[in-house]
């Protein structure tokens, strides 16, 4: 019977080519539209690391002994309540992160000078974070504590510099210190850059620089500290300091951390380990809030920090309501189409077919200019997702669309179709035969 449908919906769809195009076309630019800022939030609002996200936490503590008034404790954290948790070692993995520009030259090329990103952090952020290598390996961990002179750089930078090769072993000068690569990465681009968020809503306001391609250079971090003196990304004081080039003793929060605990029991040890920790803080006087702290996991932090830029959102509730304006389009052009059939469907009424026979048929036919629709809107979310790659925000390269959104634009398609459909379907299986009749 679907057989018999089908060929009976193509015979109707070339019968009226200009009507069936303008349906088609209504369908396909409303999937389109829509297909483009959806996939679009998808990729900016998926889990970054699907494997590892419900192991990894980000604790906070609240060292800011400024404020009477009871609120959620800082993004970041202050030096010396980081390397004490770090120090600590109450976790299975932890890492310590610190942002920071630096100029770098390599010493036996002839190049121009490049300031570029670096992050300070410990050596369990590699694995930690499933941090791919395609030479070398990360530093070990007695060089944290030793303030070893080492790197990992990133495949474009290896690129840029060494084009590509094994560059292992090789020295680069970052400001006036010489460290020795240890380490390239493979191509890498977590989607947020999830382990530098913080300040999503208080800081940054610009929840577009968590999509930031990731650091070319990653150092110990206490040679971080003493190559970068002075020289960090965001931080945030509550008595100004008296010398910003050691902000170690500083009354300043800059500092992320990150830990790995892999089951709930460790979960819950490391939340009254924090709490602890915060209430002796409080006795030495370094504290105000003992009882203000946190633990998030990834998707919670990232959640916490809203990091799908406003825009985007404000796009995709837009580009669905020009989708619902397109369908309401598509309802009337398919109640004339539907209704101009009444002869015809009062012969096959006449011969037995029944109502929902009826229905069936007419609803088939929505189906295929559901199936067109969606063809043309691939390819309108292909030219969509194009034209987002031109713009210059830092999430544009992103923009591909994957065999999941690939899928759920056909999807979309017939089932909007099929919405669409409903309405004129069923007026046209309820007119009255004697009224179809008359018409032929």
């Amino acid at each position: 019977m679907f057989g018999y449908y089908l060929d009976l919906a193509l015979r109707s769809l070339k019968r009226n080519k200009v009507l069936t195009a303008l349906m088609v076309l209504a369908i396909a630019v409303g999937i389109g539209t829509s297909m483009t800022t959806l996939t679009v939030m998808h990729l900016l609002s998926g889990d970054p690391i699907p494997a590892r996200s419900s192991m990894l936490f980000y604790p906070q503590v609240d060292p800011d002994t400024s404020r009477a008034e009871h609120r959620e404790p800082g993004d970041m954290m202050d030096y010396h309540s980081a390397v004490d948790l770090w120090r600590a070692q109450r976790a299975d993995r932890q890492a310590l992160l610190a942002q920071s520009d630096v100029r770098l030259r390599v010493p036996d090329l002839n190049l121009p000078v490049l300031i570029t990103h670096s992050l300070s952090t410990t050596t369990d952020f590699f694995p930690m974070f499933d941090v791919p290598f395609q030479y070398g390996g990360p530093w070990q961990p007695s060089d944290d504590e030793n303030r070893a002179r080492v790197v990992v750089i990133s495949a474009h930078l290896n690129d840029k510099l060494f084009g590509g090769a094994n560059s292992v072993g090789r020295t680069l000068r970052l400001r006036d210190t010489d460290v020795r690569i240890v380490g390239v990465l493979k191509p890498w681009r977590p989607s947020p850059q999830f382990y530098a968020v913080a300040g999503g809503r208080f800081a940054h306001g610009n929840t577009a620089d968590f999509y930031a391609k990731p650091e070319d250079l990653y150092l110990p971090f206490f040679s971080g500290m003493e190559i970068n003196a002075g020289s960090f990304g965001v931080f945030n004081c509550w008595i100004v300091p008296e010398d910003y080039g050691k902000l170690e003793n500083a009354p300043c929060i800059w500092i992320t951390m990150w830990v790995e605990l892999r089951d709930p029991a460790k979960v819950d040890a490391y939340a009254r380990f924090l709490a602890d920790y915060a209430a002796q803080q409080k006795t030495l006087g370094r504290f105000t809030h003992a009882d203000n702290t946190r633990l998030r996991n990834l998707m919670q932090w990232l959640e916490y920090n809203q990091v799908v830029p406003s825009d985007v959102r404000l796009q995709t509730w837009l580009s669905f309501a020009f989708l619902a304006i397109c369908l309401f389009n598509t309802v009337g052009l398919l109640l004339a189409k539907f209704l101009r059939r009444s002869g015809e469907i009062g012969v096959r009424r006449a011969l037995g077919a029944t109502r929902g026979a009826v229905f069936a048929q007419c609803l088939v036919e929505a189906g295929m200019i559901g199936l067109l629709g969606g063809i043309g809107g691939w390819l309108f979310t292909l030219l969509g997702l194009w034209l987002v790659r031109q713009q210059p925000a830092a999430y544009a390269d992103l923009a591909h669309l994957d065999i999941a959104m690939f899928l759920i634009t056909f999807v979309l398609a017939i089932f909007s179709s099929l919405l669409a459909a409903a309405l004129p379907a069923l007026r046209a299986s309820r007119i009255p035969l004697g009224l179809q009749l008359k018409t032929l």
